[in-house]
């Protein structure tokens, strides 16, 4: 979209990144809330995980092909249709009576899943001046941030008052208000049309390779998330910390405020202004978890956790997308989102065994460490391309995020 005025906010905008946020904050509704439908039906431990696992494997799966349906089919119309399979999924988890039933729908959700999260994020990019990408996918991801932290206590909520009728239905009710928005989102696409052998590279691209080095620092950052997402809520109840909902809020605020300005400064200086701080931030965040005694001390963390998390994320997805063309950057997502729910997953599995040997503690140490990890492998990797580039610091950076 040319945009003269280079201007972010607009209707289509601010519709993309609502719509977005909606459809996380029912997914996070359904987190901690599927797992009991799952023992209603009479299923175990194996099969919540099984519920969990057919869906990550689903969305992992379909991504890849984002990039070959965007040549044969307009990019909006692909993600009406994902959030269509979402919504109607989420509708048709009440109708499930058996646990192979719902692993089907569970399957075909996570489908829709991995298409919308693909297409919301570069048509959010599309909309948003080039110049202004960082700062506009930073103002995309608060939604997201809100969302996440609101889903899981809204599901719970909504248990505790009504049944799962109203959960799943009212579910499904959100997700087409979300459908509405995106059939009201305009964009003039910049992709320029490829040819046959261009759409057979596309076809087999199940990695783009360009973005492997940022798409392995959000899988190792994947790995660290999945600690906060699997174990706090034990660990909470190990260290006798009760306000687990207003730790996931000041992590969400903490978030948001970041991102009002991270996304400027990547703009201006690449992703070291925050890849290298925002690593910092989080590491503190996690070790002031690790030996927390007192409520104040978990708010801290929280804070600088959500600091640091909020300001990374969207600044390895921008850094994705900048390192291809308009037309590759689904691929470009795929990679990232892919990556990510690897690492989440991974994570939670290792993890998992570490609280089980060790303790639930343990696992915010260990989260310490990858995000150590993250920064010694980034740092590196900055300094040796300063030697190849032979520039000093304070050079004007390219559109790649990475110094000319």
């Amino acid at each position: 979209m040319t945009n003269i005025n280079n201007k972010i906010w607009s209707v289509s905008f601010i519709f993309v990144t609502v719509a977005n946020a909606l459809v996380f904050m029912i997914f996070e509704m359904l987190l901690p809330t599927l797992p009991l439908f799952v023992t209603e039906l009479g299923g175990g431990a194996s099969q919540v995980g099984l519920v969990t696992g057919v869906f990550m494997l689903s969305a992992i799966l379909i991504r890849p092909f984002a990039g070959l349906l965007v040549t044969k089919f307009d990019k909006k119309l692909l993600l009406i249709f994902g959030i269509l399979i979402i919504a109607l999924s989420t509708g048709a988890y009440y109708l499930s009576n058996t646990i192979s039933m719902l692993l089907v729908i569970r399957l075909i959700h996570g489908a829709g899943f991995g298409l919308a999260t693909t297409y919301f994020a570069t048509l959010a990019a599309e909309i948003v001046p080039n110049e202004r990408r960082g700062e506009g996918i930073g103002y995309f991801g608060v939604g997201e941030t809100v969302a996440i932290s609101v889903g899981p206590m809204i599901g719970i909520m909504t248990l505790e008052f009504y049944d799962f009728q109203r959960l799943f239905f009212g579910g499904m009710a959100v997700l087409f208000l979300a459908l509405i928005m995106a059939i009201f989102i305009k964009r003039e696409p910049k992709e320029k049309k490829l040819d046959k052998q261009e759409t057979v590279v596309v076809k087999f691209k199940l990695l783009e390779k360009r973005v492997l080095f940022p798409a392995l620092l959000i899988f190792l950052i994947g790995i660290a998330a999945g600690g906060i997402m699997s174990f706090f809520s034990l660990y909470a109840i190990e260290r006798g910390f009760t306000q687990v909902g207003l730790f996931f809020l000041l992590i969400a605020a903490a978030s948001f405020i970041i991102r009002l300005l991270s996304g400027k400064l990547f703009d201006v200086y690449g992703p070291s202004i925050i890849l290298i701080p925002g690593s910092i931030l989080s590491i503190i965040g996690l070790i002031i978890l690790y030996v927390a005694g007192s409520d104040i001390m978990f708010f801290i963390a929280a804070i600088f956790y959500g600091f640091g998390f909020g300001a990374i994320f969207p600044a390895i997805q921008t850094w994705c997308m900048n390192l291809v063309e308009e037309h590759e950057h689904e691929d470009a997502m795929a990679s990232f989102f892919n990556f990510f729910d690897l690492g989440i997953g991974g994570g939670s599995f290792i993890l998992g065994l570490i609280a089980t040997l060790a303790s639930y503690q343990a696992v915010y140490l260990v989260a310490s460490i990858v995000y150590g990890v993250v920064l010694g492998i980034y740092v590196v990797y900055f300094v040796i391309k300063r030697q190849q580039q032979n520039k000093p610091i304070n050079d004007q950076v390219d559109h790649q995020g990475i110094y000319s």
